[in-house]
């Protein structure tokens, strides 16, 4: 009985030490990628733009997945809530990862719930309004909206969007009044804009600039201060009158809390060949969008930190509403 014992215990510890051995590597199947916003708009094109290269670099397909509304959160809150284990990644800015979380109450989840891989792009925003309204520059947008306080409506990706705390900024500075409406996503923002259901946005490049080339938009300003390479023939505040303004917006990687260091390891690396793909560059520069890449997923999370602290202040004093 006794070796009998023995023998079972043998036996029993080469199968569980073959179940281990056995285990599949990571990535051995598809990875979601989350998008807080309705295809179209910036984070849909910067998600499509590197997905096909980051699934290369991975050795497995990268599926996008669109959930738009309340300004990217309900993305956020899928991922923070989704299990730990490298499948579920998701594309961010600042109003989901710093914004929202810090000054919406009603939210399930928290800036700690999400982990930092890496920043990918950056970007500015392009204040463009609808030709028809006669508007053509930064400081007839000025005029026309002391003349008549709230009656311009400015459209955004949502509330809490970069684009919706771009206009906050811009507000703030000069005094005007402006409505809000906020959509699900750029592309519908836009939509509104050249239906003139709305007269103006605070836009990502790649929502506004193909409209832009088609004349159904006139870009007015990039919120830089200074012109820039992204967004050819649109000056930057400075040049527009208002060198108090600069704003820039940043997309990056996130994934569930507790995810393991080494799967962490695996998607910083990968990502980091998949944006310096010299195609990858390109499609996202055709989009007035660079490629902004952290040196490590510790220096991106400090960047977090310190990149939380001008959002938040900025719409605590500008009083928005996320809600």
């Amino acid at each position: 009985m006794k070796k009998l014992g023995i023998l079972s215990a043998l036996v029993l510890g080469s199968l569980s030490f073959g179940a281990v051995a056995q285990a599949p590597a990571y990535p051995s199947r598809p990875i979601r990628l989350l998008v807080g916003f309705a295809p179209g708009g910036a984070a849909d094109y910067v998600a499509r733009a590197m997905s096909d290269a980051l699934g290369k670099a991975m050795g497995q397909p990268i599926v996008i997945e669109n959930r738009a509304g309340a300004g990217s959160s309900i993305a956020a809150e899928v991922a923070a809530k989704s299990v730990p284990d490298g499948y579920t990644v998701l594309i961010a800015s600042p109003s989901s990862i710093s914004v929202n979380p810090a000054l919406n109450t009603k939210l399930h989840y928290t800036a700690r719930d999400l982990m930092p891989i890496t920043k990918l792009t950056s970007s500015p925003l392009v204040i463009a309004a609808n030709p028809a309204t006669g508007i053509n520059s930064i400081q007839d947008l000025i005029v026309r909206a002391k003349k008549a306080p709230g009656a311009l409506n400015y459209a955004t990706s949502g509330n809490g969007s970069a684009p919706h705390l771009g206009a906050a900024l811009f507000i703030q500075l000069t005094g005007v009044q402006m409505t809000h409406i906020p959509f699900r996503g750029g592309s519908l923002a836009i939509q509104s804009v050249i239906a003139g259901d709305t007269q103006l946005t605070f836009g990502t490049p790649p929502s506004v600039l193909p409209m832009m080339q088609a004349g159904r938009l006139r870009g007015l300003a990039v919120s830089t201060r200074e012109r820039t390479a992204l967004v050819p023939g649109v000056p930057g505040m400075a040049e527009a009158g208002l060198p108090e303004y600069g704003i820039e917006f940043w997309y990056g990687l996130f994934v569930p809390a507790g995810t393991p260091p080494a799967i962490i390891k695996k998607i910083f690396e990968a990502t980091a060949t998949a944006m310096q793909q010299p195609s990858v560059k390109a499609a996202l520069a055709r989009e007035g969008t660079e490629v902004a890449l952290s040196p490590s997923p510790e220096q991106f999370a400090a960047f977090l930190n310190e990149d939380a602290k001008f959002w938040v202040k900025l719409v605590k004093n500008a009083g928005v509403k996320l809600e």
